[in-house]
């Protein structure tokens, strides 16, 4: 058995524990996630990942890590992008890593998108291998998949996932010149079984079918890098696409006729990837970050003060001040303002922002009132420590429309929470008060 470095453990907030390795001591923390490959150990018994590993690592102190629910690490199913960040975080802390570069495949690259954008002041450098910025199929992103198909891909992988036959079908797709090595298949086939259970792999497709990171890519501000296969059969259009949107970002091809990692042309990957990385570049305190911002206040407030009198009014309020902020210390929200009954907070991630709504919702019934929240992800500039900018506003602004009881978020919010348990209900096309542009927003539901 080929040796691997020592299996380690990083403790997340909610107890969680998360399986990493680190090999290397070169100048750089070089984190690698692979799209749909992971187990920190079985993955050195393929021989191409290896030597893969081996070459990153000449130059790098590579991390490596097994996502919640998948491989070595704790967790009962695929988990939501926010997590995903939250737990990367974790293991970094745990290795005392201050700042990384990021190298993720296809879909990986888009979680370490979100973390590069939500975490600006940790991150180096985005290499995104194959840039798969959704796998929702849209007049704008025709290389998506329909409802159907994701539906068809969930139910194939659930009966298949670990087997030689599906191994082999991803062969034929992404290397097929290995296409009947019948030995590569069963080694493919034990490192799938070793990374999640089947149920697991039908819900991973469900969550990557509804996220949709696109505009979250006009906010990174670390210097990235796409990279793709010269005979790519697309022309590498998707990772051109996700180049489009990203300030500044560069496309770089690889030679060879496999399209699979780690299959490709693994030394001119590595190569490119050393290149890019040890770049000299100046370190700028980043003044915005991807953040999430929570409005909420009381429905009908002028009414109830004048049904219930000013004496007993204040009491009202009193307690409803002390939920919301119960709420945002369970729910680790950052209070930035407060005028008269309104709340506005931020969050590193959104699903924790909706939890926080939707919990104040409950909690403020009981005391014979209701409140309206709204919801938005956006670039935040940091002004005297606090969040503001056009992404506030919006959030005010989706706030006023939302209804009694209601926690109203934008399609952004959505794209980013898929794997969260939540349900949303379409409310339409908005106009925003001073906001450009119309805004689809949607109803929140567990």
């Amino acid at each position: 058995m080929t040796q691997f470095p020592e299996t380690r453990y990083a403790t997340c907030e909610d107890g969680v524990s998360i399986a990493y390795q680190t090999i290397g001591d070169g100048p750089v923390d070089l984190v690698f996630e692979l799209e749909n490959h992971g187990n920190v150990e079985i993955m050195w018994e393929l021989e191409a990942l290896a030597d893969l590993f081996a070459r990153l690592s000449s130059f790098s102190r590579l991390i490596l890590h097994d996502r919640r629910g998948t491989g070595l690490s704790g967790g009962s199913s695929f988990p939501d992008l926010e997590t995903r960040a939250r737990d990367l975080l974790s293991v970094l802390d745990r290795i005392r890593s201050p700042r990384v570069a990021l190298f993720g495949e296809r879909t990986a690259g888009a979680a370490l998108a979100v973390f590069a954008a939500t975490y600006p002041d940790r991150v180096s450098s985005l290499v995104w291998f194959e840039g798969v910025a959704t796998r929702r199929w849209s007049p704008e992103y025709p290389w998506g998949h329909t409802p159907d198909e994701h539906r068809e891909e969930a139910s194939v992988v659930r009966d298949g996932m670990g087997s030689e036959r599906l191994a082999r079908q991803w062969l034929m797709a992404r290397a097929p010149s290995f296409a009947g090595d019948e030995r590569l298949e069963a080694e493919i086939a034990r490192l799938d079984r070793h990374f999640m259970a089947p149920s697991t792999a039908a819900d991973w497709i469900t969550v990557e079918s509804e996220t949709d990171v696109t505009a979250i890519l006009p906010l990174l501000r670390c210097p990235t890098l796409l990279l793709d296969h010269e005979q790519s059969p697309t022309g590498a259009a998707q990772s051109r696409h996700v180049q489009s949107k990203i300030a500044g970002a560069e496309l770089g091809l690889v030679s060879g006729d496999v399209y699979g990692l780690p299959f490709g042309n693994r030394a001119e990957i590595s190569d490119t990837i050393r290149a890019f990385v040890a770049r000299e570049r100046g370190v700028e305190a980043p003044d915005t970050v991807l953040g999430t911002v929570l409005f909420t206040d009381i429905v009908g407030s002028t009414q109830h003060q004048a049904s219930v009198g000013d004496r007993a009014w204040v009491d009202v309020v009193g307690s409803h001040h002390a939920i919301v902020r119960d709420a945002l210390a369970r729910w680790q929200g950052v209070e930035n303002d407060t005028a008269g009954d309104g709340f506005y907070a931020t969050f590193d991630g959104p699903a924790r922002a909706v939890r926080c709504a939707l919990d104040i919702a409950s909690r403020v019934r009981e005391l014979g009132i209701e409140i309206r929240a709204g919801v938005h992800t956006g670039e935040c500039e940091i002004v005297e420590g606090k969040h503001a900018g056009l992404a506030v506003t919006i959030g005010s602004r989706i706030a006023g429309i939302a209804g009694p009881s209601e926690v109203l978020v934008s399609r952004t919010v959505r794209d980013l929470t898929a794997g969260s348990g939540f349900s949303f209900d379409n409310r339409g096309e908005h106009e925003l008060k001073g906001v450009p542009e119309r805004w689809q927003l949607y109803g929140v539901g567990t």
